[in-house]
């Protein structure tokens, strides 16, 4: 029996972020590769039943990725995340938006600072990502566009994509 995978969603109003630990069930160099190369990206990073498409990407320091999240009846949801400091295996640091086709960052949505931390836990790997945003009202915002819900449903997908990669370890209960 497979055991269950850490997952954990904290909101910090005074300090306007959001921290998300979440295990993954394979070693960090996978689970970093998934979260840093286009290919990898495009099978798993939308809630189901969305799709990623990504329209450019250049994963380093002053690069971004501008990718569409695709419903089944083919509406499209432009994003863009700015890299601003990498460290391989380890960390980055990125700016995430809403934009358009064209990669403008809509000014009318929150914007978030997000930094992602890899970690050995055994033979699992644990991602903590501390979401950043300018107040309370953008957390809130963010939280109400189904946040919590949408990532739990995107980092199941990164779940069935390391399994299908067959790089999940075996886990005894």
């Amino acid at each position: 029996m497979k055991a269950e995978l850490h997952f954990d969603f904290a909101v910090d109003k005074e300090k306007n972020s959001i921290v998300v630990k979440r295990e993954f069930a394979a070693g960090r160099q996978l689970v970093w590769d998934c979260h840093t190369k286009r290919e990898l990206l495009d099978r798993w990073f939308a809630p189901k039943p969305l799709t990623t498409q990504t329209k450019h990407m250049e994963f380093k320091v002053g690069g971004h990725w501008h990718y569409a999240m695709i419903t089944p009846d083919g509406q499209t949801f432009w994003n863009r995340l700015d890299y601003q400091a990498i460290n391989p295996i380890d960390n980055y640091a990125a700016l995430d938006g809403f934009c358009d086709e064209a990669g403008q960052v809509n000014p009318d949505m929150p914007r978030s600072r997000w930094e992602v931390a890899f970690t050995d836990a055994g033979e699992r790997t644990l991602v903590t990502t501390v979401v950043q945003y300018n107040s309370a009202d953008d957390v809130q915002k963010a939280i109400g566009m189904g946040l919590k819900d949408g990532l739990a449903s995107t980092l199941e997908r990164l779940d069935e994509l390391l399994l299908d990669l067959g790089e999940t370890a075996e886990l005894v209960q």
